[in-house]
């Protein structure tokens, strides 16, 4: 792990593998840090970093990132944050997965400096849908947890900080008609609960004609066990043909390709 600090604020981010960069943004709400990872079905802290190089960062007040609290925080403050830290690294061009709060993070990311985003996958992101006192209640939790270390912020701060996060509209960072502007290659895992709307996923793909996954993410098979699979299957043909030719039957054509199959499993 490392960290960055700039006018003020300390940024706490963890880098691996080598490749075209690509910007972690986790889940968790404003909790929102890096560890968070290695709790989620799919894990890109583990699956990408031997294909891509991997920057993964806890955000401003959460895990080991801090900043002071000011009234006129607002999702552009985080933004601006990312953008710094890629700057930090020295990348102009990278491309980004967020999950949960990522949602709004890489449509503000998309949306400041599309020429630098690349592309976007966002897991289940965040989204208005007859939700609000639910984010409400979601940052009051934060609040109580970080406010004995911000004595810079009173309440009518925290207050201010809350409004500019979660009174806007859609992905609460902008609108629908904003959202449809944005041109980055975009992959969006639908949610389906209180926070994460499914409603909210498919706005964004009906404004910006996005590809969309409805379907719970699976991980695909290793090779080694597509191999033994199918290595098992030709042994049971093998076994079949056997059978029939000891009873008299024909054996089926073309198949001496499942033996050829089972013999490249070998090697």
């Amino acid at each position: 792990m490392a960290v960055f600090e700039r006018d003020g604020v300390t940024i706490n981010y963890e880098v691996s593998g080598d490749g075209f960069p690509v910007l972690l943004i986790a889940p968790g709400g404003m909790f929102s840090e890096f560890d968070k990872w290695h709790a989620m079905p799919w894990n890109p802290l583990t699956e990408l970093p031997a294909t891509y190089q991997v920057i993964a960062m806890d955000q401003r007040n959460a895990g080991g990132s801090s900043a002071p609290i000011a009234a006129d925080d607002s999702w552009a403050t985080m933004t601006t944050d990312q953008l710094a830290l890629m700057d930090h690294l020295g990348h102009d061009r990278f491309a980004t997965i967020g999950m949960c709060i990522g949602g709004p993070y890489i449509a503000g990311l998309c949306d400041t400096a599309p020429q630098r985003v690349a592309a976007a996958v966002i897991f289940q992101p965040i989204g208005l849908d007859d939700n609000r006192q639910a984010f409400y209640d979601m940052f009051d939790g934060w609040r109580a947890q970080v406010a004995p270390e911000h004595p810079e912020a009173d309440q009518a701060t925290f207050d201010s900080f809350r409004s500019n996060l979660y009174d806007g509209e859609f992905l609460f960072n902008m609108g629908p008609e904003q959202a449809a502007t944005i041109t980055t290659p975009t992959l969006v895992l639908m949610g389906d609960d209180l926070y994460h709307p499914e409603s909210t996923s498919r706005e964004r793909g009906r404004t910006h004609s996005l590809r969309i996954r409805s379907r719970p993410f699976r991980a695909r098979r290793s090779r080694s066990r597509t191999c033994e699979i199918s290595q098992r299957r030709c042994h049971q043909r093998q076994r079949q043909r056997r059978m029939r030719r000891a009873c008299g039957h024909p054996t089926r054509l073309g198949s001496h390709r499942a033996t050829k199959r089972a013999n490249r499993c070998q090697r």
